[in-house]
């Protein structure tokens, strides 16, 4: 099984890596979109910091969302999805790496840009290093509860539209509490709890959304 989990890894970040256009466009879009609003909104660094945390965060959300349709796409359209399917290794684990892979070529190059952008908004040390950590742990639920609606949606007319509206509300929380942690660091409360929470979410998610996926993999493939 360890096996079978270390080749879907492989597998998939080398496809990412000569999709590179892919990553470039997930990551681009963070930029842009992390970089207008200090322009639109001007120079005020009061007001700056305070907008920071939601800035981010809902910039990555945005982000992770763009590669959400890649993470079972290609392998529906090739056949290898099917085999996947057949195999002996449990399709949950299979999901597992699968995502794993896809936070790695999507989600952690998000979070590494992230304090470079966060500059833009004069963000303190402290408040800065509980974004990082919060986003971290955030885009992993993203990702993992994303991979339930690109399962549900596969193969669908029209399913980008519709795996947003799906997703969009399970991630409202997820956005709340990631860009709640910063706030409270730059307040002086610590973000501590926020922090707790969003490791719950991922530990929670971590446990049942790859298995969930199966279960809308088999529904959508057949």
């Amino acid at each position: 099984m360890l096996a079978a989990v270390r080749c879907i890894l492989r597998r998939d970040l080398l496809l990412a890596a000569r999709r590179r256009s892919d990553v470039f466009t997930v990551v681009l879009f963070f930029v842009i979109v992390s970089s207008l609003f200090p322009l639109g909104v001007g120079p005020d660094p009061a007001l700056l910091r305070m907008i920071a945390p939601g800035v981010i965060w809902v910039a990555a959300l945005l982000a992770s969302m763009l590669a959400l349709h890649r993470v079972f796409a290609a392998d529906h359209a090739d056949g290898t999805l099917e085999q996947m399917l057949l195999g002996a290794t449990p399709l949950g684990v299979t999901v597992a790496a699968k995502v794993a892979a896809h936070w790695l070529a999507s989600g952690l190059p998000l979070v590494l840009i992230a304090p470079l952008l966060a500059l833009q908004f004069d963000l303190d040390q402290k408040s800065l290093g509980t974004l990082v950590v919060s986003l971290a742990l955030g885009t992993p639920v993203l990702s993992l509860i994303g991979a339930i609606g690109a399962a549900l949606t596969l193969g669908l007319r029209g399913g980008g539209a519709l795996l947003s509206l799906l997703v969009l509300p399970l991630y409202v929380p997820v956005l709340i509490i990631g860009a709640g942690a910063a706030e409270a660091a730059g307040s002086g409360l610590g973000g501590e709890a926020q922090l707790l929470l969003l490791a719950a979410f991922l530990v929670t998610a971590g446990a049942f959304a790859p298995w969930a996926t199966a279960v809308a993999l088999r529904i959508s493939v057949e």
